[in-house]
């Protein structure tokens, strides 16, 4: 019999839904190298239902392309970079008000090859906005996506100044652009005490407040790395400084705002990574912890389920270690949902998007065939109660008092252990049917354990 299970979480009265039903990951395509190679940002879904996408390698002339994929696998090429025009393209793209979609490269055009940013439209027509100016106060390598502000304009960072001269004076840049190439500098961070922040690799994401908030790689108090917000005017304040230690360092991943007004992230360097959540004032906690990778490269920023759950792609771990799909709650709790080999991609770099299908697109940096050069991949999220529908769970003398939307025809089984992890799940109770609103379930094992896992299975 096909079972789903929705599981509580009992630990300090905190309720987690989750679903053991299996999920599913289709590869779309398989890049070959003509066709693009090793994609190292995510997705970004139009208006018209298909899914865009850069490789920084690959193409005609094998220094990046733009591409068009559908939700059935259905791919085109749309642009191949050459210099010196343009050439590798790291970041995502961001599709504006106007239906063209924006991005920068971080080789091409501009004094001595730093990059540009461009404008390129659902058909392939590209349009070089500006070429990044070195020699002034540009600055270099724009590796994170950009974002459309309220105002209309287009906001970015550069990672560092891309001077190698000894006048070098600062380490990465925020600017702003408009539709039309007018280039911006907002700030400089500077190289020489950086308390600030340096390397600023990942891009900044407007919050409902109107300020931009992002990271910085390096640099702050711990040279661990800075989470920041800045004015459109440019007046920036550092709001965390990473230690370096159990809160991680390095953090590499754009942030994003959830619906309950907390920014979250990860890091990746250090001793662990980390997935953390912080407010608009500073206030920190660390979410989870994983394996750390290193990279230098912006990793996969989380994306909010409708479920209420945060989704995302990670470059290591999983069983094979070749990267893995995870999904953790507001509170922490965290669930590997697939695990990568191989031919099914490996190494992750790309955040997730969720299609208006329900499903979620994104990409492999690695994987796919012997040419090693990444796929486009679609997963089906798992089904789950969203967690505002689990109201509460409380103690009712050694009983559990749970309230969960009404169950319909279905049967639901109160199972618990010890460890979420590992263990048989003993059953708790009878079964309740046409469940709805608060039930009253009798913990036969006598007085609640300091730590037990609880969950309800649903069977059809």
């Amino acid at each position: 019999m096909s079972r789903r299970i929705y599981s509580v979480f009992a630990l300090s009265l905190m309720i987690v839904a989750a679903a053991s039903q299996a999920q599913t990951l289709t590869v779309l395509h398989i890049f070959g190298g003509p066709d693009g190679n090793n994609p190292r940002s995510g997705l970004v879904q139009g208006k018209d239902g298909y899914f865009y996408g850069t490789t920084p390698n690959g193409g005609a002339s094998s220094v990046g392309m733009v591409f068009r994929i559908s939700s059935s696998g259905a791919f085109t090429n749309l642009y191949s970079f050459s210099y010196p025009t343009g050439a590798l393209p790291y970041a995502a793209l961001v599709q504006g008000s106007d239906s063209n979609f924006y991005g920068t490269t971080i080789s091409g055009t501009g004094n001595n090859n730093h990059g540009t940013v461009f404008r390129i439209s659902p058909s392939g027509a590209l349009t070089n906005l500006y070429g990044i100016n070195t020699n002034g106060s540009d600055g270099d390598n724009p590796e994170g996506a950009l974002v459309q502000g309220t105002d209309g304009n287009f906001y970015g960072t550069m990672g560092s100044d891309g001077d190698t001269n000894a006048n070098r004076n600062f380490d990465g840049t925020v600017f702003r652009i408009s539709s039309s190439g007018i280039f911006t500098n907002l700030h400089h961070f500077p190289i020489a005490g950086g308390f600030d922040g340096n390397v600023p690799l990942a891009g900044i994401i407007q919050a409902s407040d109107g300020y931009f908030y992002g990271t910085t790689v390096y640099g702050g108090t711990n040279a661990a790395g800075t989470v920041f917000k800045i004015s459109s005017t440019g007046t920036l304040t550092t709001i965390y400084n990473f230690s370096g230690g159990s809160d991680g360092r390095g953090p590499l991943a754009k942030l994003v705002q959830g619906t309950d007004g907390w920014f979250y992230g990860s890091t990746s360097g250090g001793t662990t990574g980390t997935v953390f959540r912080i407010s608009s004032t500073g206030a920190f906690m660390v979410l989870h912890t994983l394996p750390p990778w290193g990279s230098d490269t912006p990793g996969a920023a989380l994306v909010e389920g409708s479920d209420g759950w945060f989704y995302g792609a990670y470059a290591a771990g999983g069983v094979n270690n070749s990267g893995m799909v995870f999904r953790i709650s507001s509170s922490g709790t965290f669930s590997t949902l697939y695990s990568f080999s191989g031919p099914d991609g490996a190494f992750p770099q790309g955040t997730l998007v969720r299609g208006s299908d329900g499903w979620l697109y994104g990409t492999t940096y690695w994987g796919g065939n012997s040419c090693n050069c990444g796929t486009v991949f679609k997963f089906s999220a798992p089904p789950s109660v969203p967690p505002d529908q689990i109201s509460a769970i409380q103690l009712s003398g050694t009983n559990i008092l749970i309230t969960l939307p009404s169950s319909g025809a279905n049967t639901y089984q109160l199972q618990y252990r010890n460890s979420l992890t590992s263990g048989n799940w003993t059953n708790l109770g009878g079964s309740i049917s046409n469940m709805s609103g608060s039930q009253v379930v009798t913990n036969f094992g006598g007085a609640l354990l300091p730590q037990r896992f609880y969950r309800f299975e649903i069977a059809p």
